[in-house]
Order: C-alpha cells, then sequence, then structure tokens
C-alpha cells in the first residue's frame, strides 16, 4: 500500500490529474496525503476541490490537510469579505472567484466551504508528521502542535526532531526550487518541504508539482500542464 504526498496544488487542475493519475497510477489501495493550498493563484480552485471530493467518493484513501490560502477562502465567505491581495494574485475575480462562478467570495457554494471547514491542521504518520507550513518549535510542545498561525504560515524555523519524537516533518508553503528538493530527498533530509511552486508557471526553477513516494522515496516532479493564466513572476 503505497504512501504519497503532495502540497500546494493553486488551481492547478490539469497537473494534479496528470499526476495522480498518469504519474502515480493512484488506486484504492494507495494513500495520497496533499498538505494544503487547493485553492487561489491558479485557473481552477474549484476544479480541484471537485476533485478530490471525487477522489474521496470513489474510495480512494486521500487525506487532505488545510493550508492558509483555503482558509483565507474560508474566511472571505464566512466574514463577507473580498479575498485579501496576497491571496488571489492577479486578477483573483476571474480565477479563484470566477472557477466557483461567483463574484464574492460568501457566494461559493456551502459544499466547499464544510469541506474545507473539515480539514485538520496536521497528520502523524508512523514515520512522517505532516503541516502545511512548519511549526515553531520554539513555542511549549503543547503549543506546538496547535498555533494555527505559524502551522499554517511560518516558514523559517529551527527543525528540531526531538520534538517530533525522531519523526521527519514533511510540509509545504514554501517554494523551493525543484532541484533543492531532489538535494534534500536524495539524502533524506529531516524536514522536506515539497511545495515546488507549480503555480508560477514563468519559472523554470519551480513550475513543478512533486510528490514523495514516502515508502521508497521515490520523488515525482510533474512540470505545470495548465492553459495560459496570468500569475506574477516569484
Amino acid at each position: 500500500m503505497p504512501r504519497y504526498a503532495t502540497t500546494d496544488i493553486h488551481g492547478c487542475l490539469r497537473t494534479l490529474r496528470h499526476l495522480v493519475e498518469e504519474r502515480i497510477g493512484l488506486s484504492t489501495t494507495d494513500e495520497l496525503y496533499l498538505l494544503g493550498d487547493y485553492v487561489n493563484k491558479g485557473p481552477d480552485s474549484r476544479g480541484v476541490l471537485d476533485y478530490l471530493m471525487e477522489l474521496q467518493r470513489t474510495g480512494h484513501q486521500v487525506h487532505c490537510l488545510l493550508g492558509n490560502h483555503d482558509l483565507e477562502v474560508l474566511q472571505a465567505a464566512r466574514e463577507a469579505r473580498p479575498l485579501a491581495p496576497w491571496a488571489a494574485g492577479p486578477k483573483a475575480d476571474q480565477l479563484t472567484l470566477g472557477s466557483f462562478g461567483v463574484t464574492y467570495p460568501q457566494h461559493i457554494p456551502e459544499l466547499y466551504l464544510q469541506w474545507l471547514e473539515a480539514l485538520p491542521l496536521t497528520l502523524e504518520l508512523p514515520d512522517f508528521v505532516l503541516v502545511h507550513a512548519g511549526f515553531d518549535f520554539r513555542l511549549p510542545p503543547e503549543r506546538m502542535r496547535t498555533d494555527q498561525r505559524s502551522m499554517l504560515n511560518i516558514k523559517n524555523f529551527t527543525f528540531d526532531a526531538s520534538r517530533l519524537q525522531g519523526k521527519r516533518l514533511l510540509h509545504g508553503h514554501t517554494p523551493t526550487p525543484t532541484a533543492e528538493l531532489r538535494r534534500r530527498v536524495k539524502r533524506r533530509a529531516g524536514t522536506i518541504g515539497l511545495d515546488t511552486g507549480c503555480v508560477y508557471r514563468h519559472n523554470p526553477e519551480l513550475r513543478h508539482l512533486s510528490a514523495l513516494n514516502l515508502d521508497t522515496w521515490e520523488l515525482l516532479s510533474q512540470e505545470n500542464l495548465e492553459p495560459p493564466y496570468p500569475i506574477g513572476h516569484r
């Protein structure tokens, strides 16, 4: 029963489908972990959510964590306010909201909001701890595992394996050049950031959606396959 993990889809549905169906060849006996950020910036946020929900409905063992962009969409909808400028990138209305066929976040169908609300912040496997961004290892142990702000947003932290009982930390959130990720996987580093900036289609060092086989340490990196869409350079 192979286990795979990927992260930071950001509306890149075609790339995700190709990675899952053609590169991984996901079956109902496999496990797939996604570390958050399904929405915003890319062309089809709703399509990504529909796809993940359909995989779950059809018996696939797909386990999803909450990301900061997912929380931003959820909070904007619940608070009836615009999406934050940092969250959606250029032309947010045409991309994120347009994919749902709405003009305002509060009109996003309840089905999607309830799905996002149910997502956990972290998952613990026998050999890995999974979280979207990371942990603030300076916090007391009981707070470190529950501090939503750091778990969804932290970018720089000093990893302490003893705080995770010797388990490795797997996270996303901070785009990392694909070559750097390959180096970290090769040496089986204690902390692995899987976000290789798939949505940043103009950046040759990024623009890949990466999946790690948690059992064999094989890394699969799929280049962005989306039709052209407006996105800033990173």
